[in-house]
């Protein structure tokens, strides 16, 4: 057999390889087509899926508070007497009734089955005339006043163990004061209204007879070297008539009581030197008509929340007048019903509090959300009403003999949009303000959750920023661009791109550690710097004019400006040098002070100067060559032909490269304004970090971002903190998204505007 040759044709050939490579690049196009589409797919769905996350964290701020009957049944032991004060445990699975007999009746707080009914041990010659709840009320004391001046105090306890890994809470009474009745008024006067402060160091009661009223403290003093605890009293005698006065209400602390009559006026008592009360103020709380019909502390005893027979009821609180003394202010005021207010209880643990008017509506309100959360009808009367201590339940007693207790949902009552984001006033503060102070060491704390400082401090840092970056940037970026000379282009836009590759937490550590006090220590040379080198620069370039052209040709053209170099850092020492004899005879030997005596504006170190110089510098870089590029893209036919028409440079530069470019530049703006906005580290290390609003450029301010970073960590997963930073958060988001997208609504207009050059 013959072996046969077959030759293929070089075009063929050529032709095969050619549809290879063709077929190959056309796969390669696809891969990158689909590529680029899933990467910014991928994008959009990671913001959309940020963005819903966000929302989902925040939602449940806004949601409704409900309340709900859990159960209804006789009440416990009525053949024991009255009901004086229903009281729960934390748990809300043991409920207690106090009677006007001296029984303490605990039960089942589900189905109302008596526990435990205990009697109090009340002498028998005498009957209980006054009762009260002691203050703390987390403490559980109360205070019986009896008919013979004397007063005894108990308290309930409830004991948590497991039984075969079942909660068992058994409840108990204790005497803090001891067993025996303590005599109060030595004539043995019926205790017609009292009032106690208890707690483990000190007592302080405060009594009232038919015609006087009279202060008992009790204090207990620990032996240095025993046991033994010692029991000084101190009595002292009011001068103010008894006649009239219908409650009485003492502070937690002790230092505090008021008294209060029915046509509302209201007596306010400093007593830190318990042998010597001191009236401080006594004034009308309820309009001209209208009587108090009930009366109670907010959370903390810093407020009175008091309820009057026009169903209003008032907050007052301790404020500073002008003459720095305590004062009495009222500063809201809620409008619950049309009926008389018969009572109010606050929450034990916010600044929330819950009221029944004469109809057996009941009502949960926040006061400094200034929010009405619930608003129900119970019964057609409720004769005596129970807050839960974590105010997730509430026990009625109707007036037909039935207990209802009903489950509570409010999670986040301190939540408003008016506290959020306009004036509030708050306690002991003078005037409403915004304020953001979100956390505290005790439950007392009045949580401050303005966002508008926050918004404020972010929009000042970025301000300030710009102010500082964005001249720079964009100068900077038209001489690279238009002027410089390409060999010395190569060098410097890669040496200020890599400046955006520094750390901004390295910025942070220099601005606060070196910058901030470099400036405070050469305040006026700062400011001379601001004046002498411009002025240095524009004498250097007139003067050059006049150079000899021998000199002038050989500088290569464009590369000019390394001779500025030397200019600019001479001129700089030259500010700081001249700045100290001329900051001695302009502002008499320091510039902070005369701004201070002469302006009244303060100087703090960490501040907005050293944000907008550490934050300026770190935004140039991204201005820069963001706008570098658009301006260097330039077609240059357009530049040829605008010089080639008899347009000079400058006027080719602004006629008609700058408006070319201008969709690159503004995006270049827009793009170092979202970095401002945005950053964290540098603001949270050189400023000060305090929410305050203030213009200064001498004052700290707190941005969103910098408090998400500072709070994040120690806010309790699902709290009211931790949703309102995310809150926070999502509103950082749609600032900059809403920013941004109307940044390229411009730029795309300008981009149709000037595409015809």
């Amino acid at each position: 057999m013959s072996e046969t040759n077959i030759k293929i044709p070089a075009s063929v050939m050529q032709k095969s390889s050619s549809s290879y490579y063709q077929q190959w690049r056309l796969i390669k196009d696809n891969l990158a087509r689909y590529g680029v589409i899933a990467g910014g797919m991928g994008v959009i769905v990671a913001v959309v899926m940020i963005f819903f996350y966000l929302l989902y964290v925040v939602f449940p701020l806004f949601l409704p508070a409900s309340a709900e009957p859990v159960s209804q049944y006789s009440l416990p032991e009525k053949n024991l007497g009255k009901t004086l004060l229903l009281d729960m445990e934390e748990q809300n699975q043991v409920a207690a009734r106090f009677t006007d007999t001296g029984k303490i009746v605990f039960f089942d707080l589900g189905n109302g089955k008596t526990i435990l009914s205990q009697t109090v041990a009340i002498p028998a010659e005498a009957k209980i005339v006054s009762f009260a709840q002691a203050t703390p009320m987390s403490e559980g004391a109360v205070i019986y006043g009896l008919s013979d001046g004397r007063a005894v105090i108990v308290k309930h306890e409830y004991n948590v163990s497991y039984v075969n890994n079942v909660k068992v809470i058994t409840p108990s009474i204790v005497y803090p004061m001891g067993e025996q009745a303590l005599v109060l008024d030595d004539t043995h006067a019926p205790l017609e209204k009292i009032a106690a402060q208890v707690s483990d160091g000190s007592t302080t009661i405060i009594a009232k007879t038919v015609d006087k009223i009279r202060l008992s403290s009790f204090q207990k003093e620990q032996a240095l070297f025993a046991d033994d605890t010692a029991l000084t009293r101190t009595d002292a005698q009011l001068s103010l008539p008894a006649t009239g006065v219908d409650d009485i209400l003492i502070d937690k602390d002790g230092s505090h009581f008021y008294l209060l009559s029915s046509n509302g006026r209201l007596a306010f008592y400093d007593i830190s030197d318990k042998s010597a009360p001191a009236l401080k103020q006594a004034q009308n709380v309820v309009e001209t008509g209208q009587k108090v019909t009930s009366i109670a502390f907010l959370n903390g005893d810093l407020s009175l929340m008091i309820g009057d027979s026009s169903g209003l009821v008032s907050q007052w609180t301790m404020v500073r007048d002008e003459s720095n003394r305590l004062a009495m202010q009222k500063i809201r005021v809620f409008k619950v019903s049309d009926r008389p207010i018969t009572a109010i209880k606050s929450e034990q643990r916010r600044k929330g509090f819950f009221t029944v008017d004469a109809a057996g509506d009941i009502g949960i309100y926040h006061a400094t959300s200034e929010k009405q959360l619930i608003q129900k009808h119970v019964s057609d009367a409720l004769v005596s009403v129970a807050l839960a201590p974590r105010a997730n339940g509430l026990l009625m007693q109707s007036a037909d003999g039935n207990l209802h207790f009903w489950k509570v949902e409010n999670e986040h009552p301190e939540v408003s949009l008016k506290a959020l984001w306009q004036k509030v006033w708050y306690e002991s503060y003078p005037k409403p303000d915004y304020i953001w102070q979100s956390s505290a060491s005790n439950n007392d704390f009045e949580p401050k959750y303005s966002l508008t400082p926050l918004v404020f401090g972010t929009l000042k840092a970025a301000f300030y920023a710009m102010l500082v970056g964005m001249p720079l940037a964009l100068m900077g970026a038209i001489y690279t661009a238009y002027f410089m000379n390409p060999v010395m282009r190569q060098y410097v836009k890669p040496m200020i791109e890599l400046m955006g590759a520094l750390p901004t937490v390295i910025l942070g550590f220099l601005a606060g550690l070196w910058l901030a006090p470099f400036i405070e220590e050469h305040l006026a040379g700062f400011f001379s710097l601001l004046v002498v080198v411009p002025v240095s620069v524009m004498l250097f370039a007139y003067f050059w004019q006049f150079m000899p052209k021998s000199i002038l040709e050989k500088i290569p053209e464009g590369s000019d400006a390394v001779l500025l170099a030397p200019i600019i850092i001479l001129s700089g020492i030259l500010a700081f040098y001249i700045s100290t004899p001329l900051e001695a005879a302009i502002f008499h030997g320091s510039l902070r002070d005369w701004f201070k005596n002469e302006l009244g504006i303060g100087y703090d170190q960490r501040n907005a100067l050293v944000v907008g110089v550490a934050m300026g510098f770190a935004v140039i870089p991204t201005i820069f060559s963001i706008a570098e590029d658009a301006i260097f893209s330039v077609p240059k036919h357009l530049t040829v032909g605008s010089l080639a028409l008899g347009a000079t440079p400058w006027q080719t530069l602004s006629k008609v490269v700058l408006l070319t470019a201008s969709p690159g530049i503004f995006s270049a703006v827009m793009i170092g304004f979202g970095r401002a906005v945005g950053e964290t580290m540098i603001v949270l290390m050189s400023t000060g970090n305090t929410p305050v609003m203030d213009l200064s450029i001498f004052q700290g301010m707190r941005t969103l971002a910098a408090n998400i970073a500072v709070e994040m960590p120690e806010s309790e997963v699902d709290s009211t903190h931790y949703r309102i930073l995310f809150l926070a958060a999502l509103v950082l988001f749609a600032f900059t998204f809403i920013f941004n997208t109307l940044a390229e609504v411009v730029r795309q207009r300008l981009r149709e505007k000037y595409s015809s050059l």
